[in-house]
């Protein structure tokens, strides 16, 4: 080996460490050089063997589930589960997600892959695994009794059919997977769309049936009974089983435990604001903050175990909230810098005129949903060097203004505070994410029944949110699958994943059409998009039998 040096480097301690690097490069030729003997190993079979190791899987588990919100950043949750919808479309003219549905949405589109990548190979792997090793016939003997052993069955269940539902609600028919396989498979098959809600149903009956109804304080973010029968709720609606929807909605409802919030509560009772604003507010998510609307949580706070921080957390604010930071006043100068009460929005999500305007038409005034507290309407320069510091930014102004990406009308409830291990420039907070809550559990009930025909009961559910609202209650005459995902989107917006909604209801094409903002959106979206397309990658890789793709892709 000849080693060529320049003068710069003639120097005994790099000449010393070349010497080594020599002598590691003969001994590596030695035999035994890499035999090594590992200390620790960590897999399914050394971890799954006690209840600690089941734990351990179930948080990871969790942390799974908690990715779909923020995993892919901008192919994230937020983005691809709310843009190009009825409630929303793109503030970023860069942003391609959904402004083109024909080019957007196809077989090598990212976010068609990362999500089918996600489902299957983290969400249904790590809940298979805790399932088929919970029942081996030899581990019998760790836990206490059989009910212990199906709590934990039960919580990977709950995720196997949220997994499966999603999965359905975006692509159709896809492959049940409901155990694991020890070698390369290439051979799965399409199971109808039906047959996944089937699955699902089992799995959720299951985790209905033995998870615990309430968590100690140290627990909240795991699951209980509710949000099995919440999410059951929604599948008994998919294979149109209206009677089991409206009694298992019934179950969380009548159950005692959860109760839609009236009265002001949590973090910010006595500061200016509503009921509606408090379930929004930093640590108002749980029930020990006094929420007992809350079923299911994402949990993100900074610097807590469990909690997620550094820089990920919650993206909402980020995406949702406009980039206000590039407004210029009147003069022509800066006119806003990042404040805390803001953080920083890059607007890549922004509502349509739809939901901005046309939903509270008939109940501007009264809706608080519709109130300053939880939608801001009004801007104010925020930068104290121009000469409209603290003045709002009026109508007049806004020739001047992108009041597309930097400036409308904003959800007030995905602003939060950035917490100790991130800044305001990240534009993320760590605010707990609701899944589940009891409004919607209403507005489910509310659906079975309409399907059936019993308008009368289905109008007393969606009144019960209206009430809260200070709304004017709606008459049952109005009631029909077009109103209900109206109410949905004035009390869910940011909360549902709109897309998956839409999907499930069959409404995603004509609704779109008619209320999304952007004309190229209106105009490109087709039958096809009904349904995601199958990921190409999923399709290649199954080379032992055909992976059908959705028609039309």
């Amino acid at each position: 080996m000849k080693i060529f040096l320049n003068s710069r480097w003639k120097t005994p301690r790099f000449s010393l460490f070349i010497l080594f690097l020599v002598g590691l490069s003969l001994t590596a030729c030695e035999d035994n050089f890499l035999n090594e003997k590992p200390l620790a190993s960590l897999n399914s079979e050394i971890v799954l063997t006690s209840k600690a190791g089941f734990e351990t899987y179930i948080t990871a588990l969790h942390m799974s589930a908690r990715e779909e919100l923020g995993k892919f950043d901008s192919f994230g949750w937020y983005i691809n589960q709310q843009m190009g919808t009825d409630i929303a479309c793109s503030g970023e003219n860069a942003a391609a997600n959904f402004r083109n549905y024909d080019t957007y949405l196809t077989p090598a589109t990212l976010c068609v892959q990362r999500y089918w990548d996600w489902a299957y190979s983290d969400m249904l792997l790590k809940a298979n695994t805790i399932i088929v090793y919970a029942n081996k016939p030899e581990l019998s003997k760790i836990w206490t009794n059989e009910a212990e052993k199906n709590a934990i069955i039960a919580e990977a269940c709950f995720f196997r059919a949220y997994t499966h539902n999603f999965l359905a609600n975006l692509y159709g028919g896809v492959p049940i997977v409901d155990t694991i396989y020890s070698g390369p498979k290439t051979d799965f098959v399409r199971n109808t769309r039906t047959e996944v809600y089937e699955s699902a149903k089992k799995d959720l009956e299951f985790a209905s049936k033995w998870l615990p109804a309430t968590v100690a304080k140290a627990n909240e973010g795991r699951v209980v009974k509710a949000a099995a029968d919440h999410l059951l709720s929604e599948v008994y609606i998919s294979l149109k089983e209206y009677d089991k929807s409206i009694t298992s909605a019934s179950e969380v409802i009548n159950s005692g435990l959860y109760q839609l919030m009236t009265t002001r509560f949590g973090t910010e009772k006595d500061l200016p604001g509503d009921v509606y604003s408090d379930l929004f507010k930093d640590g108002n998510q749980n029930r020990s903050s006094g929420n007992l609307e809350s079923i299911f949580n994402w949990q993100f706070e900074d610097q807590t175990p469990g909690g997620q921080g550094g820089n990920s957390g919650n993206y909402l604010l980020r995406a949702w909230a406009p980039f206000y930071i590039n407004v210029r006043d009147p003069d022509g100068k800066p006119g806003m810098i990042i404040v805390d009460s803001l953080g920083r929005g890059v607007g890549w999500v922004r509502p349509t005129s739809y939901f901005l305007y046309d939903l509270w038409a008939n109940n501007w005034s009264n809706d608080i949903r519709n109130s300053r507290h939880n939608i801001r309407r009004d801007h104010y320069y925020t930068n104290p060097a121009s000469a409209y510091f603290r003045k709002m930014v009026e109508k007049s102004h806004y020739a001047k203004l992108d009041t597309f990406q930097m400036l409308y009308p904003t959800l007030r409830k995905v602003e939060g505070k950035v917490g100790k291990s991130g800044n305001n420039t990240t534009g993320r907070t760590f605010k707990d994410f609701m899944v589940f809550r009891l409004a919607e559990t209403y507005l489910l009930r509310a659906e079975a029944y309409m399907y059936k025909g019993d308008l009368v009961k289905a109008a007393a559910d969606i009144n019960k949110v209206r009430e809260r609202a200070q709304a004017k209650p709606v008459v049952p005459a109005q009631v029909d699958l077009d109103y209900i995902l109206d109410e949905r989107a004035r009390e869910l917006i940011t909360e549902e994943p709109r897309h998956r909604t839409l999907v499930r209801t069959g409404k995603l094409v004509e609704r779109v059409r008619k209320y999304n903002l952007r004309a190229d959106t209106r105009a490109t979206i087709q039958e096809k998009h009904a349904f995601w397309p199958i990921p190409q990658s999923a399709i290649d890789a199954n080379f032992s039998k055909k992976l059908e793709q959705n028609p039309g892709y």
